[in-house]
C-alpha cells in the first residue's frame, strides 16, 4: 500500500499472482485474468487498462472469499498509467483512442449498448457455470461502468455495481441523462429491480463532469429503489488522484483508511457481494 500524508491510497496488486487465459465469444476474443476461490465477481477495468490499483480492488474481492475475473478489453494489463508520467499521458490517450473507434465500445450514442457486452454476458454465464454460487457480481468502472449495468438484465448478475459510469460521454443534455445501455434491456434490469429486489450500486464523486448529476438522476428514474446511489464530495477524494475533479471512487481517489467516506463506498461495495454471493 502506498502511504502519503493525504491517507493510505488504494493498493496496488500484482499482475503476476493472476492466472490469465483466453475466452472467446461470437468471434471475439480477450486475456482474461482470474484470482481465487468461490462465486465469481467480474471486475472491468476503468481507463487505460487492468492497472495495479484495479488489481488491488481485485485483491480485496479474492479475500471476501470470490473469485475475481478481469478482461483484458483496452490498454496494457498490469501497466501502471501514473509512472513514468509523461509515457503513462501517452499510454493513456492511446487506449482511449483505440476504444473509441473500437467497434466494440459504443462511446458516443445514447440508449445503445456496447457490443462487447455481449461477450461479457457470455464470459459471466462461463463463469458462474465454473466457479457455481448463487450468481455472479459484476463491478464496471467509468468506461465500462455502464457496461454492469446493461450485463445485469441477466439473471446470473446478482450485484451490478457502476463505478463513475462514464459514458456516453456528457457532451449534450441528451447525453448528460443517458447511460450506454439500451431501452429494452434497461427495462429488463427495471423488471429485475421490481420482482426480485434487485439493487444496482451506483458510485460518483459530485462534480466529476464526466459523471453528471443527470446521470444518476436518469437511473434512480428508471430504476426506481432499484438504483441505489452513493455520492461522495469531491473534498472526499485523495488528493494525489491526478484529475483536476476526483473520478474513480474504488481506485485513484480512494483514501484507505477507516472512516474515510471514499473507504466506505467502497466497503457497501464489498458487503453488497458478500450478502448476495456469499450469504447461503
Amino acid at each position: 500500500m502506498v502511504t502519503s500524508h493525504h491517507g493510505p491510497r488504494a493498493p496496488e496488486g500484482d499482475l503476476a499472482t493472476f492466472e490469465r487465459e483466453r475466452f472467446t465469444h461470437g468471434g471475439a476474443a480477450h486475456d482474461v485474468y482470474r484470482k481465487g476461490k468461490g462465486p465469481a465477481v467480474l471486475v472491468i477495468t476503468e481507463m487505460p487498462g487492468i492497472s495495479p490499483q484495479v488489481l488491488g480492488f481485485a485483491d480485496r474481492v479474492v479475500a471476501l472469499g470470490c473469485t475475481a475475473v478481469l478482461p483484458s478489453l483496452f490498454g496494457t494489463a498490469g501497466r501502471d498509467p501514473l509512472r513514468p508520467r509523461v509515457p503513462g499521458i501517452l499510454y493513456a490517450v492511446s487506449s482511449m483512442a483505440r476504444a473509441c473507434i473500437s467497434k466494440e465500445f459504443t462511446v458516443l450514442a445514447t440508449g445503445r449498448s456496447s457490443p462487447v457486452v455481449d461477450w461479457l454476458r457470455a464470459l459471466a454465464a462461463s463463469e458462474h457455470q465454473r466457479c457455481g454460487g448463487p450468481g455472479v457480481g459484476v463491478v464496471g468502472m467509468c468506461f465500462t461502468g455502464g457496461f454492469a449495468l446493461a450485463m445485469a438484465a441477466d439473471a446470473r448478475v446478482l450485484a451490478p455495481v457502476l463505478s463513475q459510469p462514464s459514458l456516453p460521454f456528457p457532451l449534450t443534455e441528451s447525453h448528460r441523462r443517458a447511460v450506454d445501455c439500451d431501452a429494452a434491456t434497461l427495462d429488463a434490469v427495471a423488471q429485475r429491480c421490481d420482482r426480485e429486489g434487485l439493487r444496482v450500486l451506483g458510485l460518483r464523486f459530485k462534480g466529476d463532469p464526466l459523471v453528471p448529476e443527470e446521470r444518476f438522476h436518469f437511473l434512480r428514474e428508471r430504476l426506481g429503489e432499484g438504483f441505489v446511489a452513493v455520492e461522495l464530495e469531491q473534498a472526499d477524494g485523495h488528493p494525489r488522484e491526478p484529475f483536476k475533479k476526483h473520478h474513480s471512487v474504488l481506485t485513484g481517489g480512494l483514501i484507505d483508511a477507516p472512516g474515510e467516506p471514499t473507504r466506505a463506498a467502497l466497503d457497501r461495495v464489498l458487503q453488497l457481494f458478500r450478502d448476495k454471493l456469499l450469504a447461503a
